[in-house]
Formats: structure tokens, C-alpha cells, sequence
């Protein structure tokens, strides 16, 4: 089916009180895993592409147009989004290319340069018809918004939405980047508190360290998008490693990375169950 606008998934989804998954693509595999995932589970999804992984590939075009390409072929709704991008830059070659959204991340500035240059790009976006995601959080370690102890204020985010015209806002509220361990504690009243404050809907950060009963209860709190990264990638490296292991004379990269990819495809499929209300 045609590419579906991000806009029309997450606003479906906001309305409908359920979430949406937004899974990182880091190679093929991940895009066509995440897609079977999907129409396994019959529901929208969301392939995200991040600033980081576009470094590693020494450009965005080609892992970009294979993840549309895989997203154009789907049965289910797919759409693709830019994910933590900090050069404006790399936003516009993501709309040339035919993105449906952007995550900006500006969070790392001060909040009056974090509003002036997530302006800037809502914008831009904006004349394309592209959904835009922004950042909102203090400035902290790596994780910029989502390091440890971090948290939105409700009446800044409110102020930020206003002032940005971001169509969805990613905040803190207790989950950090790369966790091993799914052990995360969110603020769920916090989350509500965002809900009621904001206009958009809220993006939860960091979710591959939240438990299932963690994520099901964000999701009633208030939580739309939820990105899901490494909680992913330990799934495809646990089952390539479990081959290898088995198979130690393998040397045909496609015998290990069939079975990760399986696996992805199966936890993006119960995840998206899990998002919709389906705990069993």
C-alpha cells in the first residue's frame, strides 16, 4: 500500500487511546522484519531511522530509500520517520527523500535556542506536509532529556508546543537511551499531567527499558508514540548468536541473520498487541 503519513497514524491512535510503535531500523533486515512484525499483528507501525544510524551507513540515502522501498511494499500501514536528528541538514535530505516525519532533538540547547531552531524546522516541514517531532528536556549527559533525573515540566511543554508548532513532543519522564534492563521506573502521573497540558501527543523515549505492564500502563497514562530500539537489537543479536553458536562453520551471513530477523519480527508483533490494550 502506499506510504501512510505519520500524522494519520498517531493521530488515529491518540483518538483511539492506544499506541503506536516506532522500531529503529539499522540494516535491512530490521526494516523487513519490523514490516512482517506489522502485518502479522495488523496493525500500523512506524520505521524510524536515527541521526546515528545514518552515520553509520555514511549517508541517509541508502538505508533511507531501502526502508521506503520496504515500507511501500507493506500490507499494513507503514510510515517512515527521521529519529533524534540534531543537523538541520540531514532534515531537509529526509524530506527530499520522502519521509513522512522528523524527530528533531534541540534538546541539548538552552530552551530559548531549542525553540528557535525546532521553529526553524517545523517550518520548513510544514511546507512539505511532514509531521514534526520535538524534544523538550534540560540539559543532561549523553541522554540529553532522558538522562537519569530528568523530567518536562508540564507548563514548559505547554509553552514549547505553542511556541514551536511541533505536532508531537517527546519527554522525560523516568526512561533513559539503551537499557539492557527493562527495570525503568516512569512518573506516570507526570505523564498525565503532560497529556493535560499539551495539545499533541506525547512520545515516550527510551522504552526498550520499560516493562510490558510499564508500557501498557504509559499508554493509558497518555503515552502515543513509543520508540522501541534496543530492546530490538538484543532480540536479533541474542538469535544470530544462538545460530553461530550451533553452527560455528557458517560462513553464509543469511543463515544467522534470518533467524534475527524472525525474532524481531515475532516481539514487534506482540509488542504491537501489548500497545493496542492486548496484555495477554
Amino acid at each position: 500500500m502506499p506510504l501512510t503519513p505519520t500524522d494519520e497514524i498517531v493521530r488515529s491512535a491518540a483518538q483511539g487511546g492506544v499506541g503506536v510503535g516506532a522500531f529503529n531500523v539499522v540494516q535491512l533486515e530490521h526494516a523487513e522484519a519490523i514490516v512482517s512484525g506489522a502485518e502479522a499483528a495488523g496493525r500500523p507501525v512506524i520505521l524510524q531511522i536515527s541521526e546515528n544510524t545514518a552515520r553509520y551507513h555514511g549517508a541517509l540515502g541508502p538505508i533511507g530509500l531501502a526502508t521506503l522501498a520496504v515500507a511501500r511494499a507493506s500490507n499494513a500501514p507503514v510510515a517512515v520517520h527521521l529519529d533524534h536528528a540534531e543537523s538541520a541538514d540531514l532534515v531537509h535530505e529526509a524530506v527530499e527523500l520522502g519521509f513522512t516525519s522528523v524527530m528533531f532533538d534541540a534538546s541539548r540547547l538552552p530552551y530559548g535556542k531549542n525553540v528557535a531552531a525546532t521553529r526553524e524546522i517545523t517550518d520548513h516541514c510544514h511546507a512539505w506536509n511532514v509531521w514534526v517531532e520535538g524534544e523538550l528536556g534540560e540539559v543532561g549527559g549523553k541522554d540529553g532529556a532522558h538522562a537519569p533525573g530528568v523530567r518536562t515540566d508540564p507548563d514548559e511543554a505547554r509553552d514549547f508546543v505553542a511556541a514551536t508548532a511541533v505536532d508531537a513532543l517527546a519527554v522525560a519522564v523516568g526512561s533513559s537511551h539503551a537499557m539492557l534492563t527493562r527495570d525503568a521506573v516512569l512518573d506516570f502521573a507526570l505523564i498525565s499531567r503532560l497529556r493535560d497540558a499539551v495539545s499533541v501527543p506525547l512520545v515516550l523515549h527510551g522504552s526498550s527499558g520499560v516493562g510490558d505492564a510499564g508500557l501498557a500502563k504509559a499508554v493509558e497514562a497518555g503515552m502515543t508514540k513509543v520508540n522501541v530500539s534496543t530492546h530490538l537489537n538484543k532480540a536479533f543479536t541474542e538469535a544470530a548468536r544462538t545460530y553461530l553458536e550451533a553452527h560455528p562453520e557458517t560462513a553464509d551471513p543469511r543463515k544467522y541473520l534470518g533467524p534475527a530477523r524472525d525474532a524481531v519480527a515475532t516481539e514487534v508483533a506482540r509488542l504491537l498487541g501489548l500497545l493496542h490494550g492486548e496484555l495477554g
